[in-house]
């Protein structure tokens, strides 16, 4: 069984942290970064699956990671993860998005489920 590489960019270490480890035990390869800067070096080098990408970070925040990724014309599914649940936010981040979840609408697990749903 192959199994699926996620890229989880937030800069929140202790979500970040359970989001890997929610993802490892359910059988993904994890990689992580803490700000769009990194996650957009890390999605060249590693090639994720899917991205799982927080809005609001310094340096590079999501939206702006995004659409530099459009921009190289990298295709990698984005589901992105956010506190925010304004429409200004939520209409800019679907433009480049498969998905948005808002995390204190959604358990870990059910971060989780949606990924393996969108992975098929």
């Amino acid at each position: 069984m192959n199994t699926k590489k996620i890229l989880i960019v937030d800069d929140t270490k202790s979500y970040l942290w359970v989001l890997s480890q929610t993802f490892i035990s359910a059988g993904f390869s994890v990689v992580t970064a803490e700000n769009g800067e990194v996650g957009l070096v890390k999605v060249k080098e590693e090639k994720p699956d899917l991205i799982l990408l927080d809005i609001t970070m310094p340096i590079m925040d999501g939206i702006t990671m995004s659409k530099k990724l459009k921009e190289e014309g990298i295709q990698t599914p984005i589901i992105f993860l956010t506190n925010m649940s304004d429409t200004k936010n939520i209409s800019e981040a679907s433009e480049n998005a498969t998905d948005y979840i808002i995390k204190s609408d959604i358990s870990v697990d059910d971060v989780v489920a949606r990924v393996r749903e969108k992975l098929g």
